[in-house]
């Protein structure tokens, strides 16, 4: 269990007996964007940095929780995010097997070696990120219970995200209190391709199959099937608004891919203001650039998916 709506002062205090689920303190300006819980279900925590093409991992079958949080404070760095947290884990009587910084871990081989919950609910900064994977061991000495907490900086925000995974060797206690919280978190079904229901479930998806070329913010003459979709759906139910956010692969620098990424944006909603008649006011531009991608930019195919525009759901109201 995550505890929110603390004064900053309580972030490093530990509300946790041994036996308990964990119970980490975040500061009051967090602001959970995402979570999915799945049992029974397998988690790879990585326990090594990225070394001969891959990522040491230790595989926990059992409950696992992924949590993933936004802090609107400016200036953070990863370390000062992370080390208040890696107190609490060994408070916690964890044992710390992976404490790596962004270069240390392996860069953007690490981060693509391991689960990330997707933007823009959780943005990794390449070139600014923090990894701690902690384990506790079963009477046997395997390891039975994992907490891996990644923590990512922009310039006016930082990320956290909190994978928590226990097996049919942990405590009682513990598992009993992570599957009564998937259960309770456990998301509605929805038809395969139906937008609206997966839109309503994830609280995002990707906008497939847009046509955008890398360096330009134009936006193919269609038709695009999701687009319309979308359009359908925000017709139908009029109280939704959305936030479209923009990505671009990793080819040139940083400002100018997230200034083209907004652009990107900002041209799918045009398109659902003047071809399909949604309300300008319904619908938000944001862009991200290169900081949160789906996959390698070494190859074509890779950087093409990467170019994208998402939709995000912000509200029913």
């Amino acid at each position: 269990m995550i505890r929110r709506g603390l004064s900053a002062a309580l972030f490093a205090l530990l509300f946790a007996a041994p036996v308990a689920a964990l119970d980490l303190a975040l500061p009051s300006t967090a602001r959970l964007t995402a979570e999915r819980n799945t049992a029974p279900d397998r988690y790879a925590a990585p326990v090594g940095v990225y070394a001969e093409g891959q990522v040491a991992r230790v595989n926990i079958d059992g409950d696992v929780r992924r949590a993933a949080w936004r802090l609107d404070t400016p200036g953070l760095t990863a370390l000062q995010v992370m080390r208040p947290l890696r107190r609490q884990l060994s408070e916690a009587g964890y044992e710390i097997v992976l404490d790596c910084t962004a270069k240390e871990c392996g860069g953007f081989d690490f981060r693509f070696a391991i689960e990330v919950l997707p933007g823009p609910n959780m943005y990794v900064n390449l070139r600014s990120f923090h990894v701690v994977t902690a384990l506790r061991r079963s009477e046997a000495g395997t390891p039975s219970q994992a907490v891996s907490i990644l923590a990512s900086t922009a310039a006016t925000s930082a990320y956290v995200q909190i994978i928590q995974a226990s097996s049919a060797d942990a405590p009682e206690a513990e598992r009993s209190a992570i599957t009564a919280e998937a259960t309770a978190a456990a998301p509605i079904s929805s038809a395969a391709g139906d937008l609206g229901s997966i839109l309503k479930r994830d609280g995002q998806l990707v906008l497939e199959r847009l046509d955008f070329e890398t360096g330009t913010s134009d936006l193919g003459a269609g038709p695009f099937k999701t687009l319309e979709q979308l359009a359908e759906l925000l017709k139908a139910e009029p109280n939704l608004r959305v936030a479209l956010v923009g990505h671009t692969d990793a080819v040139g620098g940083l400002e100018g891919n997230i200034a083209l990424s907004r652009k990107r944006a900002e041209a799918v909603r045009q398109r659902l203001v003047d071809s399909h008649g949604i309300a300008a006011g319904r619908v938000e531009a944001q862009g991200a650039g290169y900081l949160a991608p789906r996959a390698s930019n070494l190859t074509e195919a890779g950087r093409e998916q990467n170019r994208r525009v998402e939709v995000l759901l912000l509200s029913a109201e």
